[in-house]
C-alpha cells in the first residue's frame, strides 16, 4: 500500500477516535468522498493498524446504533419548522 494511503487512513482514523466525527464529517474535512473514507476505516485499515482497526470499528457501530434516532430528530425538526 502506498505510503501516502497509509498516512492518510491513520489521520482519519486518529480524527474519528479523538474527536468521535462521523464518515460525513471526516470526508468533508480531508475534501474526499465519503465512500473512500468508508473503505478506509472499515477494510484498509486493518492491513495498517489492527488494534485502530478495533477501536474504529466500536465508534462505527456506535454510529450506527444512534443512526436512525438521528435522522428521526432531524425530520421532526423539519417539520416543526414548517408549521
Amino acid at each position: 500500500m502506498n505510503r501516502k494511503i497509509k498516512m492518510r487512513i491513520l489521520k482519519e482514523a486518529q480524527d474519528m477516535k479523538d474527536t468521535n466525527h462521523t464518515i460525513r464529517e471526516i470526508a468533508a474535512i480531508y475534501q474526499i468522498s465519503k465512500s473512500t473514507v468508508h473503505k478506509d476505516l472499515t477494510e484498509r485499515i486493518q492491513e495498517v493498524d489492527p488494534y485502530l482497526a478495533q477501536e474504529i470499528r466500536k465508534i462505527l457501530d456506535e454510529h450506527l446504533k444512534l443512526r436512525h434516532i438521528h435522522g428521526g430528530e432531524s425530520t421532526r425538526i423539519k417539520y416543526l419548522q414548517l408549521k
